[in-house]
């Protein structure tokens, strides 16, 4: 049964009260599918998120408990956003290649950054998959859409991330769906990210500002943002693989 077949099932009385949750959060969806859908390509039609972001929010109304400590608005955000990557998962356009690619970048940060003790730079990066440096930066722009759904492979995804750079969604239920040691190595790898990478995540996730807003804040362009938001999910991603090597065993 969808969102909307379940609303439909509801109590009078709890529809109504429940119909002023949805009206009054209905252009959260918009905000969020437009927010990701400048990661996406022209491919992933706008309408197809917002269908899946209203039976979210749907969902949201639904489920929502006042007593959890979230707001509305934080729990539906989580709820939708959460709709939207589902829907982007059903329908994966992403090529082979593009997810081949960004586990070699990922691993590649990973072996550089052990082996340095420190950040992995672009041009070692580079210079370990053979690319140049024009490449490599194309190879960023690609995976940019893949790295909405990367975080599934560490048992959390994108809203994981959005979790811990909000200090909004600080009490939101979803935290809890997480297992304590995992949210820590979370935090502290996204804390640890180079300063302009942790300055874009803070500005797209906390802020909710698009690639193009936060080109005009740095002084790039939008194309480049998107190059730093791709390498900042990659080397979390390589920072976190362990997380994933704990699954397989």
């Amino acid at each position: 049964m969808n969102g909307l077949a379940m609303y439909s099932t509801m109590h009078p009385t709890d529809k109504h009260s429940k119909n002023d949750l949805v009206t009054k959060q209905a252009p959260l969806v918009k905000r969020i599918a437009y927010h990701l859908m400048c990661r996406l390509p022209p491919s992933v039609q706008a309408d197809d998120l917002i269908q899946a972001g209203m039976i979210g929010l749907l969902e949201a109304s639904r489920n929502y408990d006042s007593e959890q400590g979230a707001s509305f608005e934080t729990y539906a955000g989580i709820r939708i956003r959460g709709a939207m990557l589902d829907e982007i998962r059903k329908n994966d356009w992403a090529p082979r290649s593009v997810h081949r690619k960004a586990r070699k970048v990922a691993e590649a940060v990973r072996q550089i950054e052990n082996t340095k003790g420190r950040d992995a730079r672009d041009n070692e990066v580079a210079e370990a998959l053979d690319m140049d440096l024009s490449e490599y930066h194309q190879t960023l722009q690609a995976a940019s859409g893949y790295l909405v759904l990367s975080f599934d492979e560490l048992g959390a995804d994108d809203e994981a991330v959005a979790t811990h750079l909000s200090t909004k969604a600080t009490n939101s239920p979803f935290e809890g769906l997480q297992k304590e040691d995992f949210k820590n190595s979370l935090a502290e790898a996204i804390s640890g990210l180079p300063e302009r990478e942790c300055l874009v995540m803070k500005l797209y996730y906390d802020e909710e500002l698009n690639l193009r807003e936060i080109g005009s804040v740095l002084g790039v362009s939008e194309s480049r943002v998107s190059q730093i938001h791709s390498q900042a999910l990659i080397r979390l991603q390589a920072r976190m693989s362990h997380w994933r090597e704990k699954g397989t065993k």
